[in-house]
């Protein structure tokens, strides 16, 4: 009776096996992806702005069109910058006229140091002949020390003229400088008035329309490369590790209806964007497409490594504790190098073995 249940139970789990799909490893060639989504960017794209407020005169190019650098975009009036320059002008020539002396202020202190110069000299020799009439006990004190103090208060008035002269031509000196530098500011102010392309390029965007009210937060025009694209990819932080500069990415494109695109992996940004957990990393096309905007989407693979010839079995064949069900039970498996279906087999199991997938 034993030996006749133990041969229905083997017969029970031969046949659960016969009708479990099975397969033995396979060898091929097997190559690693990180898959990644893909944003097609002009290079050297960026945003013109003005650096003066005011009204938008009109635009000078339009959408689509060929700049080269230094050619005008935009024009802006404004009236304030214009007076303020001419008020800077004005303070300018002022100060010029004050420090040359034209105006009475240095003339004025110079009127008085020649009168406080004269008085010293007259005390001084007032002085120093009632020192003289004292010495030879002529006079009285009262006439020496009302000459003596005369003297001293006429040689302090003369000096502190003399300091207040050097004072005031330092004054007036830096206020020349100080309004030559607010007027040719000014004049930089009158001139950028019109927003000019910092590259040779194509316009892919107009922000504004002529009367619209232009501030310097924000954009005017966006500039970029007319011929060189760059490919923005968002790669998870799990995998930024592997990423490494030249390595292969296969692109396929919306817009081209799946066709397979080469590219190489020629940037990656060191900082990680908190609000995705992604890395961006740019790479440029080996052949691009006749036509490309600014803005397709799609998807990429960027190529990690590649082996030749190696052992491998499907991914759906392995357990959680990477093992697979063989007809001599659950065997560990060594694995390496994976794909989205494929992994290869290091150690474990041979290519004679058959598994099964599991339930």
């Amino acid at each position: 009776m034993k030996k006749y249940l133990f041969f229905v139970a083997i017969l029970f789990l031969w046949s659960c096996k016969k009708d479990t799909e099975k397969t033995r490893p396979t060898t091929q060639d097997l190559t690693e992806f990180v898959y990644t989504s893909v944003t097609i960017q002009p290079d050297s794209l960026y945003q013109a702005y003005a650096s003066v407020a005011g009204i938008l005169d009109q635009n000078l190019v339009e959408e689509g069109d060929l700049v080269t650098k230094g050619q005008a975009l935009s024009q802006i009036i404004n009236n304030t910058p214009v007076l303020n320059t001419q008020n800077a002008k004005l303070a300018l020539d002022l100060a010029k006229e004050n420090y040359n002396g034209s105006a009475a202020i240095l003339s004025g202190i110079l009127d008085e140091i020649e009168a406080a110069n004269l008085k010293y000299k007259n005390d001084s020799v007032n002085f120093f002949r009632q020192q003289n009439l004292w010495n030879q006990n002529i006079g009285s004190k009262a006439d020496f020390d009302n000459k003596q103090l005369n003297y001293q208060l006429s040689k302090n008035s003369w000096t502190l003229l003399k300091n207040k002269y050097n004072q005031t031509k330092n004054q007036l000196n830096t206020n020349v400088k100080q309004a030559k530098n607010t007027y040719q500011t000014s004049l930089i102010n009158t001139k950028d008035f019109t927003v000019k392309s910092t590259i040779n390029g194509k316009v892919y965007a107009l922000y504004k329309a002529s009367g619209e009210l232009i501030n310097t937060m924000e954009p005017i025009a966006s500039i970029g490369s007319a011929s060189t694209f760059i490919i923005e990819m968002l790669v998870d932080e799990v995998d930024i590790v592997k990423i490494i500069k030249n390595q292969d990415v296969l692109i396929t494109l919306d817009a081209y209806n799946g066709k397979v695109l080469e590219g190489k992996v020629s940037k990656i940004y060191p900082k990680k964007d908190e609000r995705n957990q992604t890395f961006k990393v740019e790479a440029v096309f080996v052949n691009p497409p006749d036509v490309l905007y600014p803005g397709l989407s799609g998807e990429a693979n960027i190529v990690i490594s590649k082996k030749q010839n190696v052992l491998t079995i499907p991914k759906s064949y392995i357990t959680g504790n990477n093992q697979v069900q063989t007809d001599a039970g659950l065997v560990t498996i060594t694995t390496g190098l994976g794909d989205l279906e494929s992994i290869e087999v290091l150690d474990g199991i041979t290519k004679d073995t058959y598994i099964y997938k599991p339930e």
